[in-house]
């Protein structure tokens, strides 16, 4: 362990000689809210203009993604899901790009010293739920049929990078509870649409293949494929209202 916690410090300092920015301080939160290495944080947080980018990059991919990645200039320039889908449901339907979407734009309120509470809530909530949603739905629903090896593995790993990345946040917000409130809304409101009560020619959660298709856009959601989907998305809900609870019961504690 010593060893890792050496080599970790070395690369902080070697990354802190170009991005010299100091990130805040640790506060010593638990590791069941705090899971990665301080040296990881830090470099995280030094890297935050890098990070944030390459997040607004993935939401760019993720749109392009869930329009059918069109590559022909004629119309219809918006295939896939969001042409399948009334311009009213856009919001609704591309949870992974507004995940990375929010988490990019936190680092850069963060780094511009903008206090938005509740735009660092719906990057953590978004963050934790679809960079475990995601990989759950691909290995274990899905599986790597109908889709390139390339795309299959990059959507897992990069969205569990994405779970990783909600970790850096606590160093920097204060997970207020009307924050919390404002991201377990959007994110239940999205449970709700995407499994339960369909709206605007729901259900909206992403396209999974495992579902049989019965027409042009439309999918058979009676299989259990969907169910274990829906079962997995509110428990992730939960999973992150939990998380941001219980850190900011510790953040209380420490500052009491």
């Amino acid at each position: 362990m010593a060893t890792d916690e050496g080599v970790g410090g070395r690369i902080d300092a070697a990354v802190a000689r170009l991005f010299g920015r100091e990130p805040p301080d640790a506060e010593g939160l638990p590791r069941y809210v705090a899971p990665l290495p301080e040296w990881l944080e830090n470099v995280g947080l030094r890297l935050a203009w890098p990070v944030a980018l390459v997040n607004l990059v993935g939401t760019l991919f993720g749109f392009w993604y869930y329009a059918g990645r069109p590559l022909e200039a004629a119309p219809p320039l918006v295939e896939g899901q969001l042409g399948a889908a009334p311009i009213a449901a856009y919001p609704l339907i591309p949870d992974s790009p507004a995940a990375t979407m929010f988490i990019g734009l936190s680092l850069v309120a963060w780094r511009l010293d903008w206090d938005a509470q509740w735009l660092h809530m719906l990057g953590f909530f978004g963050c934790i739920k679809l960079g475990l949603w995601t990989p759950f739905v691909q290995l274990v629903l899905n599986g790597p049929g109908g889709i390139a090896p390339w795309l299959y593995w990059f959507l897992i790993l990069s969205h569990l990078a994405m779970a990783l990345e909600a970790f850096l946040i606590h160093r920097y917000a204060t997970f207020s509870v009307p924050a919390v409130a404002v991201a377990l809304f959007w994110y239940g409101l999205n449970d709700v649409v995407d499994y339960f009560v369909p709206v605007l020619g729901g259900p909206h959660h992403t396209w999974l293949r495992a579902e049989p298709l019965v027409a042009a856009g439309q999918f058979d959601h009676t299989v259990l494929a969907h169910d274990l989907a829906a079962g997995w998305a509110v428990v992730l809900t939960l999973l992150a209202t939990f998380f941001a609870l219980a850190t900011r019961v510790e953040k209380v504690k420490r500052r009491s």
